[in-house]
């Protein structure tokens, strides 16, 4: 059920990734976003989030965020994408009562080759992870290669943000962690079959500190630097892990 869901929600993202080009502006990208989710029947869990804000919910189906935007960047009129650009699509939707949770940066245009690296290693990093994953293995032990890996490649790890549970809600325990504090090693756990976990590394270019907006959600980049965010929803199995948004059909 969840593999079905993630099809349903892969399937918005690539056909998004394909229209993110120069004087594309991002609230008709959520507007397809909206369209195709009515289609079958599914929400997006973002819509109506409980905010930062009392009593505001979040605004639109997708958080789609651009260049210094880390998080939850509100899809605009006013925000029109331009060559150079990076454009973060993340989907979380719920589909006949199980969730998916997923997310990608695309490049508009041609990049620059540090935010092509910026791109890159996320994605490695995310993929060193799933690597990693398997039954009994403690879950800092693979944070802490995602953040040296990161690190290693010259940039930066949030650490306001990690990832999470889900299933039959859109935010589950344990808390998932790209990174290790000691606040992470007391909080640490191992990993079980059947576990469904959204992976999901945000990596900078500059320094790793950010700051909320006054529209009460997009969070930003304190230097204003690009970020990059990657995410899966996926299954831990007897001998590794099994991606859940990966497009594949569900077998029933």
């Amino acid at each position: 059920m969840m593999r079905r869901t993630g099809k349903v929600g892969r399937d918005i993202l690539n056909l998004l990734s394909t229209m993110v080009k120069p004087g594309m502006n991002t609230w008709d990208l959520n507007e397809v976003a909206r369209v195709e989710l009515d289609k079958v029947g599914a929400i997006g869990t973002s819509k109506h989030y409980p905010t930062y804000k009392a009593g505001e919910g979040f605004p639109s189906e997708m958080c789609i965020s651009t260049n210094e935007e880390v998080v939850h960047g509100i899809p605009s009129r006013r925000r029109v994408l331009k060559e150079g650009d990076i454009v973060t699509l993340d989907l979380s939707l719920k589909f006949e009562g199980f969730c998916a949770d997923m997310a990608v940066t695309v490049g508009v245009g041609q990049l620059s080759p540090r935010v092509q690296k910026l791109l890159d290693v996320t994605k490695e990093t995310f993929d060193l992870a799933c690597r990693e994953m398997k039954p009994g293995r403690k879950w800092t032990d693979i944070a802490r290669l995602m953040q040296f890996h990161v690190e290693r490649s010259g940039f930066s790890v949030v650490r306001e943000f990690v990832g999470h549970g889900v299933g039959r809600t859109m935010h589950e325990d344990p808390k998932v962690p790209n990174f290790v504090t000691p606040e992470q090693l007391r909080g640490d756990f191992r990993l079980r079959a059947g576990m469904t976990l959204a992976v999901e590394p945000m990596v900078v270019m500059g320094r790793r500190e950010v700051v909320l907006l006054e529209d009460g959600w997009t969070v930003v980049t304190e230097d204003r630097m690009p970020a990059c965010h990657y995410e899966h929803t996926v299954a831990v199995t007897e001998t590794g892990v099994d991606l859940l948004t990966d497009g594949r059909p569900a077998q029933l």
